[in-house]
């Protein structure tokens, strides 16, 4: 609903006092971790497009490849022309304040549709590519989105949806085709086509798109959960949650406009979206779309990326991959001493680690210089082994109602057992502190959601007095550093009332698989055959190939593995009181059940057994 303009004028003139004042705050920090500021002050995704295309025109936004062979280059000047052409393209089509879903695989098209639709036509309702039909449908209309813009892969269905005209679907577009064109009696839009249209339309005067207003505070994105159909919730974001996390999150991590950020995720998800997506646009930076996960060591040669945002499976494939080269040259030795080395010479600020592991770098790009993970826990010497290499690896954690950056570990003083500290301005307590002093972490700042969408119980539950209870557990060190303990709905309550947290052992049985033979496990409980105390257990399922490296023969024979993964399980029980020891071992022969967001699912019954 657009506003006179001089009231207008005045809203951005408040939102511009609110971003300068993030960034004071970070200027008021005085904490160590908080030491690059350079940010500057946007008050919304709109003005942040338009400020980066206006500082950095010629620079390269996207790597993209839109068939085989090499990538392509759009700098950010061309990108912002692309958006506000598929913005104004979408208004004169009759979406001006709708709901707008980009699906499909994490590529260029998605982008600029996502960036259109959040930036003056109505609100993005991102949807995730791996849903079944009937969850997707029921999404569509939940949302009440009339537009889906997807790739040729998931055509046919919204096609179906659109003709079964159940939906509030009005308009299908294609991230492929080249024309509009009629497909079975439904009109579907080219993604390409609608850009032509809109740069005419702005030539000819349309300025519907480049002078549609943003109320930052409002609703603008639309997040679901990745919860089944009828439990998955909407996550309401805004454009000043957004924003607040553009300026706020660099202040921990040298991510600069120099840096080429090796985009892979999901991109529908918020840890990929707000951070490998909208945060180099920001900066001014590079996106390098990753072809998908197969093509990753390929991508990276072509690339030659510097950040790599990844989830804990990622980062543990490619430290495998490191290691086993490593192993076939009969350089383990070696590399081993070379590491001790480093890292002493480090601790004195001398770094010989381009000439020390050179080729180890080279097989990342050879200009890669962080991984930054999140979304579980992973091996803390994953993270200091790469350290030792000198490409700084750190833990950071978020979830969607956080838009979705909660915590980061700064690259000056990372702790490899943390998930790091909350960002200048914002708030992190421990509630219900027991008297280990572990309770559920909580934290504040401008970046919590407004809410979740029609559903204003199930917000009351999470947002209290304006701070958002993650519902993980954990404690805050004296040094400020937040470690995770568990996930609240995951503790398990023994029959004599102790509290045990599966990610704990979980995370311990990591820590002590020195041999890097488990890859993932789930600790759950168990009723005791008497009925009478609770049996903690553990699915596993181990690094088949490794463990024939390691057992020979051996690994063919059940049992054998049995005594092998006992001996890791040993050393965690040997950490821990009775309670909390692991008594009972499934082993996998198959991966664990997960969610479309790659989450162990704890409580279905497959994965509490030998499978």
């Amino acid at each position: 609903m657009q506003i006179p303009e001089n009231e207008y004028l005045a809203l951005k003139e408040k939102e511009m006092e609110w971003a300068k004042n993030v960034i004071k705050t970070q200027e008021e920090d005085k904490r160590p971790g908080v030491q690059y500021l350079r940010q500057r002050p946007v008050t919304d995704i709109k003005h942040m497009l338009k400020t980066t295309a206006e500082l950095y025109p010629d620079k390269i936004a996207f790597m993209t490849k839109f068939k085989k062979g090499p990538y392509v280059t759009i700098t950010h000047k061309e990108n912002y022309d692309n958006v506000n052409a598929l913005g104004t393209a979408f208004i004169k089509h009759g979406l001006k304040d709708k709901r707008i879903s980009p699906i499909g695989e994490t590529n260029y098209q998605w982008s600029v549709s996502y960036l259109a639709a959040v930036s003056g036509t109505g609100v993005v309702v991102p949807l995730d590519k791996e849903l079944p039909y009937n969850d997707l449908k029921h999404l569509v209309k939940e949302a009440e989105t009339e537009c889906v813009i997807f790739d040729k892969k998931r055509e046919a269905t919204f096609i179906k949806m659109m003709a079964e005209n159940e939906t509030p679907l009005k308009m299908l577009v294609s991230q492929e085709r080249t024309e509009h064109e009629e497909v079975d009696g439904v009109m579907v839009y080219s993604f390409w086509k609608l850009i032509e249209e809109g740069k005419e339309l702005i030539a000819s005067g349309d300025r519907s798109f480049l002078d549609a207003q943003i109320d930052h505070s409002e609703m603008a994105i639309i997040i679901f959960t990745s919860g089944t159909t009828g439990m998955a919730k909407g996550i309401m974001l805004s454009h000043k949650n957004i924003a607040s996390e553009l300026m706020i999150s660099p202040v921990m991590v040298d991510a600069n406009k120099d840096d080429i950020f090796f985009s892979v995720l999901p991109i529908h998800h918020t840890y990929e979206c707000t951070c490998d997506f909208l945060m180099p646009l920001y900066l001014g930076a590079t996106i390098a779309h990753c072809e998908g996960l197969k093509y990753i060591t390929k991508n990276i040669q072509e690339a030659h990326p510097t950040l790599f945002l990844a989830v804990p499976a990622i980062l543990e494939a490619l430290h495998k991959a490191v290691w086993k080269g490593i192993k076939a040259k009969g350089k383990e030795k070696t590399v081993r001493t070379a590491m001790k080395v480093s890292n002493f010479l480090r601790k004195l600020g001398i770094d010989i680690t381009d000439k020390l592991f050179g080729e180890i770098k080279q097989t990342l790009g050879g200009n890669m210089k962080m991984f930054i993970v999140g979304g579980a826990a992973i091996n803390p010497q994953i993270l200091e082994d790469f350290q030792s290499f000198g490409i700084m690896a750190l833990q950071g954690y978020g979830l969607s109602e956080a838009a979705p950056m909660g915590a980061l570990n700064p690259d000056n003083k990372p702790k490899s057992n943390s998930i790091g500290l909350p960002f200048p301005g914002c708030g992190a307590m421990i509630a219900d502190k027991g008297a280990d002093g572990i309770g559920e972490i909580c934290i504040k700042g401008d970046n919590i959601m407004l809410g979740y969408y029609k559903n204003p119980e199930a917000t009351a539950e999470v947002i209290k007095d304006g701070w958002l209870y993650t519902g993980d557990l954990g404690y805050i060190d004296d040094e400020g550093y937040i470690i995770i303990t568990g996930r609240k709905k995951n503790v398990i309550i023994t029959k004599n009332g102790k509290n045990v947290f599966p990610e704990e052992l979980e995370y311990q049985l990591s820590l002590f698989d020195t041999d890097m033979a488990l890859i993932e496990s789930m600790v759950y409980e168990e009723e005791s055959d008497n009925k009478d105390d609770t049996l903690i257990a553990a699915s596993i399922y181990p690094d088949w190939a490794k463990l024939k490296e390691l057992l020979g023969e051996k690994a063919e024979d059940d049992s054998e593995v049995k005594k092998y993964l006992w001996t890791v399980v040993d050393k965690v029980n040997e950490e821990n009181p009775g309670y909390k020891m692991i008594r009972k071992i499934n082993l996998r022969h198959t991966e664990l059940e997960k969610n479309t967001s790659k989450k162990i699912k704890r409580f279905v019954k497959e994965n509490k057994m030998e499978m």
